[in-house]
């Protein structure tokens, strides 16, 4: 059963405070975006969005809806921090990875505000322990502005056909190329690396394909470099949303299920390879 925190010094009010009965369902989800030390927080009354980026070419951002907690407070029109998302993650695996079967850790979060440590209270089997992490000034993210309406070509599939792709392309070459057309080869991964040229292609009516809306003809390349942390995030994940936008920016979205069957999303965001020429293609 969860436990309460204690309340707060001299009357203060947390500006956000959350519980879970199972802290492995946020550790897992932040582990799909662990790919730089830091994250960013950003806590509203619909939920919590950790945001990780790296080099201004790729953001990752992990979406835990409100609904996901047992307890959800959010004081402010909205709370923002950075933090070291390796210590978090060590704090909320403090007892370890592998509980056993029946047991959980549950969790308990508070923070005051600016300039205040995230405290963490984890419970498992009687046995609490507070950690406080240091918050650090939040610094400006990137704005990809993915809104619908400007998205050119979008496909969901089930997450072991893109698991297979993964498994099966040459990942020594430095790019992934993607095609996505209204016509064959409709949704096409490429490689080009030691053994040469690699292609799979997805038809329309594949029984991976759950929704196929492509407009107009893409063929982009990203960096492999960019891609491969979002792999963490494909593991977990049942289905993944493929968008691109009309100057080729790349959306993955990763919706993962946990034990108790709650929806999370994970979304990635990719610049194109501005080297690739149109003439390359």
């Amino acid at each position: 059963m969860p436990f309460s925190a204690p309340p707060p010094a001299s009357g203060e009010r947390y500006a956000l405070s959350a519980s879970l009965d199972n802290a492995r369902h946020l550790s897992s989800l932040l582990r799909a975006v662990h790919f730089q030390d830091h994250a960013t927080c950003f806590a509203t009354a619909s939920g919590l969005r950790v945001t990780v980026e790296d080099a201004k070419c790729i953001q990752a951002n992990a979406f835990i809806q409100a609904e996901i907690f047992q307890e959800f407070s959010v004081q402010e029109e909205s709370v923002m921090f950075r933090i070291s998302l390796s210590v978090l993650l060590d704090c909320l695996t403090i007892f370890g990875t592998s509980s056993l079967p029946g047991t959980s850790t549950a969790l308990r979060m508070c923070y005051r505000g600016y300039g205040y440590p995230l405290m963490l209270f984890l419970e498992e089997g009687g046995v609490v322990t507070v950690c406080k992490i240091n918050t650090q000034e939040p610094e400006e993210l990137l704005d990809f502005d993915f809104c619908s309406t400007k998205v050119v070509n979008k496909i969901i599939l089930q997450s072991e056909g893109l698991r297979e792709a993964f498994a099966e392309l040459d990942m020594t070459s430095e790019v992934l190329q993607i095609t996505m057309s209204p016509d064959k080869p409709y949704f096409r991964l490429s490689t080009f690396g030691n053994a040469g040229s690699a292609h799979l292609d997805y038809p329309r009516d594949s029984d991976l394909m759950e929704a196929f809306h492509c407009s107009q003809t893409q063929t982009n390349r990203y960096k492999i470099s960019l891609l491969k942390p979002s792999t963490k995030a494909l593991a977990l994940s049942c289905k993944v949303s493929v968008r691109t936008d009309a100057q080729g920016f790349l959306s993955l979205q990763y919706m993962i299920r946990n034990e108790d069957g709650q929806i999370c999303f994970v979304e990635y965001y990719c610049c194109p390879d501005e080297n690739i020429t149109e003439a390359e293609l």
